[in-house]
Protein backbone atom coordinates (compact mmCIF):
# COMPACT_ATOMS: atom_id res chain seq x y z
CA UNK A 1 0.00 0.00 0.00
CA UNK A 2 1.15 3.49 -0.73
CA UNK A 3 2.26 5.73 2.20
CA UNK A 4 0.07 8.53 0.92
CA UNK A 5 -3.11 6.73 1.93
CA UNK A 6 -1.97 5.43 5.30
CA UNK A 7 -3.31 7.18 8.41
CA UNK A 8 -0.78 9.21 10.36
CA UNK A 9 0.24 7.63 13.60
CA UNK A 10 0.30 9.69 16.77
CA UNK A 11 3.50 9.80 18.80
CA UNK A 12 3.61 7.40 21.68
CA UNK A 13 2.69 9.59 24.76
CA UNK A 14 0.40 12.10 22.97
CA UNK A 15 -3.19 12.19 24.08
CA UNK A 16 -6.17 14.52 23.51
CA UNK A 17 -7.97 16.64 26.13
CA UNK A 18 -10.31 14.86 28.46
CA UNK A 19 -13.95 15.84 28.92
CA UNK A 20 -13.21 16.99 32.50
CA UNK A 21 -10.58 19.47 31.29
CA UNK A 22 -12.98 20.92 28.71
CA UNK A 23 -15.76 21.27 31.32
CA UNK A 24 -13.42 23.06 33.75
CA UNK A 25 -12.34 25.48 31.01
CA UNK A 26 -15.98 26.22 30.12
CA UNK A 27 -16.79 26.78 33.81
CA UNK A 28 -13.91 29.26 34.22
CA UNK A 29 -15.03 31.10 31.08
CA UNK A 30 -18.66 31.24 32.30
CA UNK A 31 -17.65 32.68 35.69
CA UNK A 32 -15.55 35.32 33.95
CA UNK A 33 -18.40 36.32 31.64
CA UNK A 34 -20.81 36.58 34.59
CA UNK A 35 -18.33 38.89 36.33
CA UNK A 36 -18.13 41.11 33.27
CA UNK A 37 -21.94 41.27 33.08
CA UNK A 38 -22.15 42.28 36.75
CA UNK A 39 -19.57 45.04 36.24
CA UNK A 40 -21.54 46.34 33.23
CA UNK A 41 -24.71 46.53 35.32
CA UNK A 42 -22.90 48.42 38.07
CA UNK A 43 -21.42 50.85 35.54
CA UNK A 44 -24.85 51.56 34.04
CA UNK A 45 -26.35 52.26 37.47
CA UNK A 46 -23.46 54.56 38.35
CA UNK A 47 -23.83 56.38 35.05
CA UNK A 48 -27.54 56.99 35.67
CA UNK A 49 -26.81 58.28 39.16
CA UNK A 50 -24.14 60.61 37.78
CA UNK A 51 -26.53 61.90 35.12
CA UNK A 52 -29.16 62.71 37.74
CA UNK A 53 -26.59 64.54 39.88
CA UNK A 54 -25.51 66.62 36.88
CA UNK A 55 -29.12 67.45 36.08
CA UNK A 56 -29.69 68.53 39.68
CA UNK A 57 -26.69 70.89 39.44
CA UNK A 58 -28.12 72.39 36.23
CA UNK A 59 -31.53 72.77 37.87
CA UNK A 60 -30.12 74.65 40.87
CA UNK A 61 -28.13 76.89 38.55
CA UNK A 62 -31.21 77.71 36.50
CA UNK A 63 -33.13 78.78 39.61
CA UNK A 64 -30.21 80.88 40.84
CA UNK A 65 -30.02 82.60 37.44
CA UNK A 66 -33.76 83.33 37.59
CA UNK A 67 -33.26 84.92 41.02
CA UNK A 68 -30.28 86.94 39.74
CA UNK A 69 -32.39 88.15 36.81
CA UNK A 70 -34.96 89.54 39.28
CA UNK A 71 -32.81 90.74 42.24
CA UNK A 72 -35.37 93.18 43.66
CA UNK A 73 -37.74 90.26 44.28
CA UNK A 74 -35.10 87.80 45.57
CA UNK A 75 -36.82 87.42 48.95
CA UNK A 76 -40.03 86.36 47.19
CA UNK A 77 -38.30 83.27 45.79
CA UNK A 78 -38.00 81.69 49.26
CA UNK A 79 -40.06 78.53 49.54
CA UNK A 80 -39.97 75.51 51.79
CA UNK A 81 -39.49 71.98 50.50
CA UNK A 82 -42.08 71.75 47.73
CA UNK A 83 -42.90 68.45 46.07
CA UNK A 84 -46.06 69.50 44.23
CA UNK A 85 -45.71 71.88 41.30
CA UNK A 86 -46.98 75.28 42.46
CA UNK A 87 -49.60 76.93 40.33
CA UNK A 88 -48.31 79.58 37.97
CA UNK A 89 -49.62 83.02 38.83
CA UNK A 90 -49.55 86.49 37.45
CA UNK A 91 -46.11 87.40 38.76
CA UNK A 92 -42.71 86.54 37.38
CA UNK A 93 -41.70 84.97 40.71
CA UNK A 94 -44.66 82.56 40.82
CA UNK A 95 -44.07 81.60 37.17
CA UNK A 96 -40.36 80.99 37.85
CA UNK A 97 -41.13 78.79 40.87
CA UNK A 98 -43.75 76.79 38.97
CA UNK A 99 -41.53 76.29 35.92
CA UNK A 100 -38.55 75.32 38.07
CA UNK A 101 -40.35 72.65 40.11
CA UNK A 102 -41.96 71.28 36.93
CA UNK A 103 -38.56 71.10 35.22
CA UNK A 104 -36.85 69.21 38.07
CA UNK A 105 -39.72 66.73 38.11
CA UNK A 106 -39.27 66.21 34.36
CA UNK A 107 -35.47 65.95 34.49
CA UNK A 108 -35.10 63.76 37.56
CA UNK A 109 -38.19 61.60 37.12
CA UNK A 110 -40.31 60.05 39.86
CA UNK A 111 -42.50 63.09 40.30
CA UNK A 112 -43.73 62.01 43.75
CA UNK A 113 -40.33 62.23 45.43
CA UNK A 114 -38.65 65.02 43.46
CA UNK A 115 -38.79 68.29 45.41
CA UNK A 116 -37.22 71.73 45.42
CA UNK A 117 -36.43 74.27 48.13
CA UNK A 118 -35.15 77.86 48.11
CA UNK A 119 -34.07 79.40 51.41
CA UNK A 120 -32.44 82.51 52.79
CA UNK A 121 -32.72 84.57 49.59
CA UNK A 122 -32.65 88.31 49.83
CA UNK A 123 -30.39 91.26 49.14
CA UNK A 124 -26.96 90.66 50.65
CA UNK A 125 -27.81 87.14 51.82
CA UNK A 126 -26.43 83.76 50.81
CA UNK A 127 -29.23 82.09 48.87
CA UNK A 128 -29.50 78.28 49.09
CA UNK A 129 -31.25 76.24 46.40
CA UNK A 130 -31.78 72.54 47.16
CA UNK A 131 -33.06 69.72 44.96
CA UNK A 132 -34.27 66.43 46.47
CA UNK A 133 -34.81 63.27 44.41
CA UNK A 134 -35.04 59.49 44.60
CA UNK A 135 -31.90 57.73 43.35
CA UNK A 136 -32.96 54.16 44.05
CA UNK A 137 -31.80 53.09 40.57
CA UNK A 138 -28.27 54.07 41.58
CA UNK A 139 -28.35 51.52 44.40
CA UNK A 140 -27.26 51.74 48.02
CA UNK A 141 -23.60 51.76 47.03
CA UNK A 142 -24.17 55.02 45.09
CA UNK A 143 -25.45 57.01 48.07
CA UNK A 144 -28.78 55.40 48.82
CA UNK A 145 -32.22 56.13 47.47
CA UNK A 146 -32.76 59.59 48.95
CA UNK A 147 -30.40 62.20 47.49
CA UNK A 148 -30.20 65.96 47.73
CA UNK A 149 -27.99 68.63 46.28
CA UNK A 150 -27.71 72.15 47.70
CA UNK A 151 -26.01 75.11 46.05
CA UNK A 152 -25.33 78.34 47.94
CA UNK A 153 -24.47 81.66 46.38
CA UNK A 154 -24.48 85.36 47.14
CA UNK A 155 -27.19 87.25 45.27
Amino acid sequence: MNRLFQPATMPRGAQGMSLIEVMVAVLVLAVGLLGIAAMQSLALRGGQSSLESSQAVMATSSMLEAIRANPTQAASYNMGKTCATPAAGTTRVSNDKSAWVASIKTMLGNAATTCGQVTNCGPGLTCTVTVFWDDSRGGADQGGSSRSLAVETQI
